[in-house]
């Protein structure tokens, strides 16, 4: 009878601290564990010359995901190793990522981007030693005319720990997507659009049972400015390989015809994965991010 009254004595006492003391504790992860929001990136604004030609827009990616709460799975070190290897990207920089969203996390985070068809087949390959980790369509930004503009233009690239720190109360997020030089940065607000989502209700293996609910993404705001496509091609080619910079203006209203800048760089490089050698280039004594000088004319444009 001793033994029997200690026994269910710890049982009550354990179901006391489970549901009394711990309760809203316990809830709240067992809320966490259930619900899902699966997000979904806005379409980014196009950016059009005078005469309504494309100079910036988006294209379709695949991007590889991963729910942040595997970290505390037992198979976490395998699983960050093999992502590595497939993904070829530092180990020290898949933990970084998923540390920073936190364990808690409902959302799916974004560790690769522009994954090529090979990584795609093997991510499909060893998808039963991956739980967690998803492949998905997204869209990334698209210069058709590759350098032609691009100190006017700039560039986009995923916000770094310092800058979402300092925009998080502007509703950035872990993994978001931002204008860093030029007409990108400058129009920001206006080219990004609104995130929406997916909430989802799953059992434990991660199946889904049901949708809760759903937001429409928002597509962001287009731009034209007053440059002009053919007059930007004239000035870079009579601007050639030499170093300096070509400014166009309409005399009757100051508008911004041309902005040429040498040298140069292609912008579709930060869409997707920066290798260490191409970073190493772009930083380079002739690279167009090092003449600060020269890239400083994006200020001066027009909408």
């Amino acid at each position: 009878m001793l033994l029997l009254s200690g026994f269910f004595t710890g049982i009550g006492y354990r179901l006391y601290q489970l549901q009394l003391v711990r309760g809203a504790e316990n809830q709240e992860k067992a809320e966490n564990n259930r619900i899902r929001i699966v997000p979904k990136t806005p379409v980014r604004g196009n950016i059009f010359d005078r005469k309504g030609r494309v100079l910036a827009t988006t294209r379709l990616s695949h991007s590889a995901f991963l729910w942040p709460r595997v970290q505390k799975s037992p198979e976490w070190p395998q699983m960050r190793q093999r992502l590595a290897e497939l993904l070829e990207i530092p180990q020290a920089k898949l933990q970084g990522s998923v540390e920073q969203a936190g364990f808690n996390s409902p959302t799916l985070i974004r560790i690769a981007r522009s994954l090529t068809p090979a990584q795609i087949t093997a991510l499909a390959e060893y998808s039963q030693e991956l739980p967690g980790v998803e492949v998905d369509v997204e869209t990334v930004r698209d210069y058709p005319y590759k350098g032609l503009g691009s100190h006017v233009l700039g560039y986009t690239g995923e916000l770094n720990g310092e800058e979402l720190a300092a925009r998080r109360e502007d509703g950035y997020r872990l993994g978001d997507i931002v204008g860093k030089m030029g007409v990108e940065a400058t129009l920001e607000p206006l080219l990004r659009g609104e995130w929406g989502g997916i909430l989802l209700e799953v059992d434990g293996a991660g199946r889904v049972i049901r949708l809760l609910g759903q937001k429409e993404a928002k597509a962001g705001g287009d731009v034209t400015l007053t440059l002009d496509l053919d007059l930007q091609k004239a000035a870079q080619l009579a601007l050639g390989d030499r170093k300096g910079a070509i400014v166009a203006l309409d005399p009757n209203t100051g508008a911004v015809l041309a902005m040429v800048s040498y040298p140069f760089f292609d912008p579709n490089i930060f869409s997707g994965r920066i290798t260490p050698d191409t970073w190493k280039q772009l930083q380079g004594p002739r690279s167009a991010l090092f003449e600060s000088g020269t890239a400083g004319l994006s200020s001066g444009f027009h909408v």
